[in-house]
């Protein structure tokens, strides 16, 4: 009998049916394994965030090369502390309001909001076609005087080419942060990516590469920006940093325990949460490996298929990329483009769950007209190309076998027979 169906009969509860698509995009990675580790820490009663966070981070920042990392609830809120963090008054160098922060048009809503909500300037820079990452031709376009960061997102598992980006950065003085929520794995030249900039964030949300439940890290190079962090992170308390005694040296009069340094949130994620996510990140290459294998497997089925019309194309990585694929992201064919939404529907009653790439050109976005941004959609064509014709589909955990394929190339072929 399974923990799940063990506990089920302990607590009395049914199991909970999560989807009927037979591809779901959400394919827990949860093993027993890794719930036991979350159980021992309920069991111990000693749940917040304690001794495993800091283990969980140490152990991060040991295997992507990073100096510095901070467990948080969840990647968004990675993001919003890393321009939280740029902004702050005890950070040497730090952005001003109205400071510009270019951001590719593909991109999820809180890699773009935090930049807002910080008083910065988001401008917004087209995406590769090839490969759904930022074009550094139009990096460079939009490069101007107030240009001061960079909020670069690795698309679905692969990035766009770093030598050439690193160099248009450092000649510029641009800060970098590395949205890799997406990404968690992947390496450009045999460097994880996250590890380039002056920030990198990663979540562990249910249907990414590895999973806490809800939660994310923060990274960074340097230890004035990790003692920011840390405080933001929880309530602006001086508790824990490395410069702690000489704050409380300098503030004597108030009681040490609840000393406050600076402005902040309850971002903090609980020694739960890192248990299960600890437990998961240790096996991060194998599950990097099925995906990969069950990825291969599905494309060869299709391209042999005596139904294959070159229905789709599939965004693939370079030589010097290792990829982490996020799921299975494909091109639909231009003369597919009017039949766009029957398909995509067909897909889904069938049992493939799908999705746009991100959430498309997020200049599409109605929250873009509330907030009075004021570039256009329709300057952004390789963005609009891949809201129009983008989608991807969840990759499974476990190897799939021929059976399993088989009916995916089935359902697949099935929701183009219009």
């Amino acid at each position: 009998m399974s923990l799940t169906s063990e506990l089920n009969k302990v607590l009395g509860t049914k199991e909970i049916k999560r989807t009927n698509h037979l591809f779901p995009l959400k394919d827990s990675t949860f093993r027993n394994k890794d719930l036991i580790e979350g159980i021992k820490v309920i069991l111990s009663k000693d749940v917040t965030m304690s001794k495993i966070t800091k283990k969980f981070e140490k152990t991060f920042s040991k295997k992507m090369k990073i100096p510095y990392s901070l467990m948080v609830n969840s990647g968004s809120s990675a993001n919003l502390l890393a321009f939280q963090c740029l902004i702050n008054p005890y950070r040497k160098k730090r952005l001003k309001n109205g400071d510009e922060v270019l951001i590719p048009s593909i991109c999820w809503s809180t890699s773009l909001w935090p930049i807002i909500q910080c008083g910065l300037k988001p401008v917004f820079v087209d995406v590769d076609k090839e490969n759904f990452n930022i074009s550094l031709k139009d990096l460079e376009k939009k490069i101007t005087k107030k240009t001061k960061a960079l909020m670069l997102i690795h698309v679905l598992g692969i990035s766009t080419n770093m030598s050439k980006l690193l160099k248009i950065i450092k000649k510029n003085k641009i800060i970098l942060v590395e949205d890799t929520c997406e990404s968690i794995g992947a390496k450009y030249k045999k460097k994880s990516l996250g590890s380039f900039g002056d920030f990198s964030t990663f979540s562990f949300y249910f249907s990414h590469q590895i999973s806490s439940v809800e939660g994310g890290m923060i990274c960074c190079q340097n230890k004035e920006d990790e003692n920011i962090i840390k405080s933001l992170r929880s309530h602006g308390w001086a508790k824990d940093l490395s410069n702690q005694k000489k704050i409380e040296n300098k503030n004597k009069k108030i009681n040490k325990n609840f000393l406050f340094y600076n402005s902040g949130f309850n971002l903090r994620p609980t020694d739960i949460q890192a248990a299960i996510g600890l437990s998961q990140f240790n096996s991060l290459e194998s599950f990097i490996k099925v995906r990969s294998f069950n990825r291969n497997k599905i494309i060869k089925k299709l391209i042999q298929d005596k139904r294959w019309r070159k229905q789709v194309s599939f965004i693939n990585n370079d030589s010097n990329t290792k990829p982490s694929w996020f799921g299975l992201t494909m091109l639909l064919n231009k003369k597919y483009k009017n039949l766009k939404d029957k398909i995509f529907n067909n897909l889904d009653k069938l049992g493939i769950e799908n999705r746009p790439i991100i959430s498309g050109n997020f200049l599409r976005q109605p929250a873009i007209k509330k907030y009075n941004l004021k570039q256009k959609s329709i300057n952004f064509p390789n963005s609009n190309f891949v809201h129009d014709h983008g989608l991807f589909v969840g990759l499974k955990h476990k190897v799939l076998n021929d059976k399993d394929v088989l009916k995916f190339a089935d359902i697949f072929f099935k929701a183009f027979t219009i």
